[in-house]
């Protein structure tokens, strides 16, 4: 089997900051009280026409500045987002038209919070084939262009960015295993879903109101916690190995309590996930692969370390990854 792994990663968040302290003069609410029940302290907001394309372009310049692989060679790039510029063509094609990767193929791939993991799992089946050598895979969202700012279970949790990484052959390590999963059965407790729908041929309407995210926070944490734990045990399982034998796990960085309450149910101690939860919010997609970005720049995770990426969004969706680190 072709040894497939992570040989670059680069990640781009906006410069502007919305602390608690600001959100605090918008909706109802204090610093303390999204701090002890969410683990945030402030987010990433895009600036004034700063479009998803530029922060996912931003972040796959930052990968590939460190990549063996340069961008007239990428054969592949997938962009996981759930907030494209518009419907068509896809940010995947925007992105390679800037980097000039014209060697290319190009999609998008929507799977909301655990969209970079379906991403790259997608990636690695293509380079497992022989059909490519290499891929560039994104993640960029501004989620908080969904959002509804009078509503305080919202408004506090989300924030903009992207992270970017180049897949590659690798002599050591690599991907050992892959897990994914739905269950459309939860579909309704997250979405962003407009109150009418333009139908075939309809000449009464211009423009549609754009709708904002709807979640019930209560009901998706019962199906995260689970999910999360189960995903990373399964992928441990078919890598060859137990959770004990995980350095650092990386997680989908959507509520603090929610990490913990997945280390505990999954059996790892929390010491050993990459939490920056309190920096970012949730940036959909993009929270793993910023967070697996600042954990390998800061020592957390080093070569021949074996981690677990793991994730869960609406959908529902969950997934994981076993890696030993190649670099």
């Amino acid at each position: 089997m072709k040894k497939i792994g992570i040989v670059a990663l680069g990640r781009y968040l906006p410069e502007k900051k919305l602390t608690n302290a600001d959100i605090e003069k918008i909706v109802d609410t204090t610093d303390e009280w999204i701090t002890t029940r969410t683990g945030i302290k402030e987010r990433r907001i895009a600036a004034d026409g700063e479009l998803t394309s530029h922060l996912a372009i931003a972040a796959a310049k930052d990968a590939l500045r460190n990549s063996p692989v340069k961008a007239e060679d990428i054969e592949a790039i997938f962009v996981a987002t759930v907030t494209p510029d518009s419907a068509f063509p896809s940010m995947a094609c925007l992105v390679q038209k800037e980097l000039g990767a014209t060697k290319a193929f190009a999609y998008d791939i929507n799977a909301v919070c655990s969209g970079f993991l379906y991403a790259m799992t997608t990636a690695k089946q293509f380079i497992a084939t022989g059909m490519i050598k290499n891929a560039l895979v994104i993640a960029a969202d501004r989620f908080t262009t969904l959002i509804d700012w009078k509503d305080r279970n919202t408004c506090v949790l989300f924030g903009d960015g992207a992270g970017a990484a180049v897949l590659g052959l690798v002599e050591h390590g690599g991907i050992l295993s892959d897990f994914m999963i739905a269950n459309g059965q939860g579909a309704p407790l997250m979405g962003v879903v407009p109150d009418k729908i333009r139908g075939p041929y309809d000449t009464t309407v211009d423009t549609a109101k754009l709708p904002y995210v709807v979640m019930n926070g209560q009901e998706l944490f019962k199906h995260a916690v689970p999910g999360m734990a189960e995903a990373v045990n399964i992928a441990a399982q078919k890598a060859g190995i137990t959770v004990h034998d995980l350095k650092c796990v990386v997680p989908h960085q959507a509520n603090d309590r929610i990490i913990a309450s997945v280390a505990k149910r999954a059996g790892i101690d929390k010491e050993r996930f990459f939490i920056n939860i309190d920096k970012y919010g949730n940036i959909s997609a993009a929270s793993v692969v910023v967070a697996l970005c600042e954990a390998v720049e800061a020592g957390r995770i080093k070569k021949g370390d074996k981690i677990a990426l793991v994730v869960f969004g609406a959908g529902l969706v969950a997934a994981a990854n076993i890696i030993e680190w190649s670099y």
